[in-house]
């Protein structure tokens, strides 16, 4: 039988079985129904968002001088009513969820969220030229600021964060997450959007970086690649649940450096302020301000391929005995 057919055949019986959502207590995503914003939905608010924080950088063309405020004007409307639209339905789609009766509440709360994220916007804008000034000025391949802005994956991430914490901050559903997923695939930065960070925040190289959704970061903290910031442990109730809501991630004060491939784990851990946790560190316990942490040196051997071993600086023995 050729596959034509075969697909008229076996149609229905696709169509019966996956036009449903069998895991979904709110039923097929359509306009219909609950509607939830797709990823490229939200992405493209996002997308939106950032060209408003930097006008001409993140968008597809260079803005005009006189039309700059019209043009802002023009997308901050056409970007908060599209975000307060998605907001209520993930609002929605909560109340659903938890089996709440105050729906009718929903649009009202993604007014306010919208509304916040909107006033925060110069602010965050702020918070961000200084996350420019510390890339810029702690990566000595960094050429201009220009550069920072429109390449460095770390940069990228933490506009998003910035964003995405602020709807975080008004307990939005689903969209600050999506924010942080996709930045996370771009730039293989996770950091979830919970997650409290001062200025002055800079990731270099920034490739498997994680941080934890009840981490707080000070002010001028520089991570290098690889870093994790995370929970030692999950508390679970009488029932074997994990317990949500609890500080299960580190804080780091000010002036902090941490370099590449550190792990620092736990809600009671604390990175005194200026300290620095050298690379591959493992650390599950605070340490006082002004702090040094670094793994003791390993000593590589090294043997010639006359059979010779190096033993020091431009010396080399016969065996390996005490090596």
């Amino acid at each position: 039988m050729r596959l034509e057919a075969q697909i008229d055949r076996i149609l229905p019986g696709i169509i019966d079985g996956m036009a449903r959502c069998w895991t979904c207590s709110v039923g097929t995503n359509t306009e219909q129904g609950m509607n939830l914003a797709g990823q490229q939905a939200v992405q493209r608010v996002l997308d939106d968002l950032a060209s408003l924080l930097f006008p001409g950088c993140h968008g597809h063309e260079p803005v005009q001088d006189h039309d700059l405020k019209s043009m802002f004007r023009e997308r901050v409307i056409r970007t908060a009513m599209e975000l307060h639209a998605q907001a209520r339905r993930a609002f929605e789609y909560q109340c659903r969820q938890d089996h709440c009766a105050k729906c009718e509440k929903c649009a009202g709360k993604a007014d306010e969220a919208v509304a916040h994220l909107l006033e925060s916007l110069p602010r965050i804008q702020q918070v961000l030229q200084r996350d420019i000034q510390a890339a810029y000025e702690g990566d000595p391949a960094a050429k201009s600021v220009m550069e920072v802005v429109m390449s460095y994956p770390g940069f990228n991430a933490i506009v998003v964060h910035r964003i995405a914490h602020a709807l975080y901050e008004k307990d939005v559903p689903l969209l600050p997450r999506i924010m942080s997923e996709h930045a996370h695939s771009r730039t293989g930065i996770d950091i979830h959007p919970g997650a409290k960070i001062g200025p002055g925040f800079f990731i270099d190289h920034g490739t498997g970086v994680v941080i934890g959704e009840t981490c707080t970061i000070g002010e001028n903290v520089k991570l290098y690649q690889g870093v994790t910031l995370g929970a030692l442990s999950f508390e679970k109730d009488t029932h074997g649940r994990l317990v949500k809501g609890t500080k299960r991630h580190p804080d780091v004060g000010d002036n902090v450096v941490i370099y590449a491939g550190a792990t620092i784990l736990g809600g009671k851990t604390v990175i005194g302020a200026g300290s620095e946790i050298g690379g591959n560190v493992w650390l599950t316990h605070s340490v006082p301000p002004g702090s040094k942490v670094y793994n003791q040196q390993p000593r590589p051997l090294v043997r010639h391929k006359d059979g010779r071993w190096y033993v020091a600086e431009g010396a080399w023995a016969d065996t390996g005995a005490g090596i």
